[in-house]
């Protein structure tokens, strides 16, 4: 029996490591990995792709890029989505493309088995046929974290678009350990010369501590509250503020408290600062954020030019917890 080539494609290490270690053990499979959308493509060209698993949010080329791109060459592919774009119509839009599967992140075995069996694969090879274990990534711990905050950042943004009624483009998170200068140029790109509210939300469990900090730019407040149905006054934009706040914030804080099995408490959203530039936060807050882990997410409304910029900000200390947690979600 011949051995079926199989594509594992995304950006991520630990989401290749995860998704190979997922697959049945007694399936015929040649595996090829791709870091991204380009690379994917020419590996399906290449015969490197009768089955895909795709990943949604990379560079060079998403995966709607991919399944767009399949479709307009006519290349045969039978592709599932592994993502942890979790929208509906992140969904709905996959399986347009030609999807045959949606799974979301991390993928469960028994899902990702059942998906491939509705591919009609053969079920194992022969006993003189064993597959070649293919070879795991190697993950760093940015490359780790990053990860985990990308599916959480998926059930963030599933649960905004169903507030506010659109579609929230995703990017890929950005994870560095940040000294006070540093994070100054992060929030400093952030504001890009305009005038920001921010609203802060601290929490801590098992070892791990931290703040999260959700920034508005002024100018596209009013289009939220138009979204919202809310009244365009000052009183009601902080309510709002505070609202979408704890539904991002909240949201994502629970994706990494599942991914992590640590139960992270929440504390109430505060309002960090309104109408101020951003040397004002920096100035406000600069003892707390001295050193930190910082997770950089900016969602995107679809065909709106509003986007809210989330950072999630751990302290110094948590790093060592974060690293033996996701050390052992990888062994």
């Amino acid at each position: 029996m011949s051995q079926i080539p199989l594509l594992v494609c995304d950006d991520s290490g630990m989401a290749r490591k995860q998704l190979i270690r997922s697959l049945p053990a007694d399936r015929p499979f040649r595996i090829t990995q791709a870091t991204n959308g380009v690379e994917g493509l020419q590996a399906i060209r290449a015969g490197d792709g009768q089955v895909v698993l795709l990943d949604l949010t990379m560079p060079e080329l998403d995966g709607f890029g991919v399944l767009s791109q399949l479709r307009e060459e006519g290349l045969s592919a039978d592709v599932i989505v592994v993502s942890g774009d979790v929208q509906e119509e992140a969904v709905r839009r996959a399986k347009a493309l030609g999807a045959r599967a949606f799974i979301k992140k991390p993928a469960d075995p028994l899902q990702l088995a059942a998906a491939l069996d509705e591919l009609g694969l053969a079920l194992q090879t022969s006993e003189t046929e064993a597959p070649e274990a293919p070879e795991l990534p190697q993950v760093s711990f940015r490359d780790a974290f990053r990860e985990v905050s990308n599916v959480a950042m998926g059930r963030a943004a599933e649960l905004l678009g169903r507030v506010l009624g659109v579609f929230i483009k995703l990017p890929i998170p950005n994870v560095n350990i940040l000294e006070v200068g540093e994070l100054h140029m992060a929030l400093a790109d952030a504001q890009n010369d305009q005038q920001l509210s921010a609203i802060c939300q601290g929490y801590i469990g098992g070892g791990i501590a931290g703040e999260a900090l959700l920034i508005f730019h002024d100018s596209e407040i009013e289009d939220i509250a138009r979204l919202l149905h809310a009244r365009n006054d000052a009183n009601s934009h902080l309510e709002m503020q505070l609202d979408l706040a704890s539904i991002i914030i909240g949201a994502c804080l629970n994706g990494l408290s599942e991914q992590l099995n640590i139960n992270l408490s929440q504390g109430h959203p505060m309002v960090l600062g309104q109408h101020c530039p951003i040397d004002d936060l920096i100035r406000i807050n600069q003892r707390r954020w001295k050193r930190t882990l910082a997770v950089e997410i900016s969602y995107s409304l679809e065909d709106m030019d509003v986007h809210f910029d989330l950072l999630l900000l751990f302290t110094e200390d948590s790093v060592p917890r974060l690293r033996e947690t996701l050390d052992f979600m990888l062994d």
